[in-house]
């Protein structure tokens, strides 16, 4: 098939789009701390099951790779599941989408590599989309929104740190297992502590059958199908179409909380979402350049 790959990674940005769904309705009973360390502990146990073998290749730099990428997996989903107690599975999407656009910019603070134009431009049109989406009429900001903007931060140093340690020779499959993990060992260690404080909230509004079942949903899709999938997918296309497929999952996170949570979302909220989506589209395909490159072919 032509498109497979193409057609894989959106099914990839499909599954994660409805997670936000999910994760809403999982808050309903469970706190954010306990939805996490169900997440991450199950997660790494199906992927350790279904890949058996890549446990025997961790060597000492995989295993240091492997925990500091589980810290920084978990600071993003935690700062994501907790901003979502506070604010709506779309906006939690559209601005943990964000992520996209700080990925160069971690490059350019770190290793001092040039950012071009286009993730410039892309930047200062993100900014205007987050203010619309998070900041209200009085400056005053939502604290989920602010969490969440935490969250594409963090998931933006992990995405920088994973091209980096597997640019360096790190087995993909192995450092995955190796970060789930460590998560979920975090996950474990943070949901005991939390509970014996009797800190942190479940958002109410599903009963505990129905929160255990989209657990079960984020663990087996969400996280355990939707990554062996962009895996196999990756494989397939290019970096940038894959960076661009994957940055819908912003839109069916959106078109799911529409319609599965009957959510309702104002004129400003969507004027910034689209503002953020096309921030991420600039950056990544950079279209002017690919003009450029198309007319000299033609010279």
């Amino acid at each position: 098939m032509k498109y497979k790959g193409e057609i894989g990674l959106l099914t990839v940005a499909i599954i994660w789009g409805s997670g936000f769904v999910a994760s809403d309705i999982s808050l309903g009973f469970f706190t954010p701390f306990q939805v996490l360390a169900m997440r991450f502990i199950l997660a790494a146990i199906l992927l350790a099951a279904i890949f058996p073998r890549h446990l025997q290749k961790i060597d000492r730099k995989t295993l240091i790779s492997g925990l500091l990428l589980g810290v920084a997996l978990y600071l993003a989903f935690m700062f994501q599941t907790v901003g979502l107690v506070y604010t709506t599975p779309s906006k939690n999407a559209f601005l943990t989408a964000v992520n996209v656009i700080i990925v160069p910019f971690i490059g350019l603070l770190l290793y001092r590599r040039p950012i071009d134009r286009y993730g410039t431009v892309g930047a200062f049109i993100a900014l205007l989309g987050v203010g619309l989406i998070s900041f209200n009429l009085d400056l005053s900001v939502n604290v989920g929104d602010l969490l969440t903007l935490l969250c594409a931060v963090s998931f933006a140093v992990h995405i920088f740190f994973t091209d980096e340690f597997l640019r360096r020779g790190a087995n993909p499959i192995s450092l995955t297992i190796l970060q789930m993990s460590s998560a979920g060992v975090i996950g474990l260690l943070v949901g005991a502590l939390t509970s014996f404080l009797n800190f942190g909230e479940a958002k109410g509004g599903a009963g505990w059958q129905a929160s255990l079942w989209a657990v079960v949903y984020l663990v087996v899709m969400s996280t355990t199908a939707a990554f062996l999938l962009q895996t196999v997918s990756q494989k397939s296309t290019t970096a940038t179409r894959a960076a661009v497929i994957l940055a819908t999952e912003s839109v069916f996170g959106t078109v799911f909380s529409a319609w599965l949570l009957h959510e309702q979302l104002t004129v400003r909220a969507i004027i910034g979402s689209v503002l953020v989506f096309v921030a991420i589209i600039i950056a990544e395909v950079k279209p002017g350049l690919k003009i450029r490159e198309v007319l000299h072919g033609h010279d």
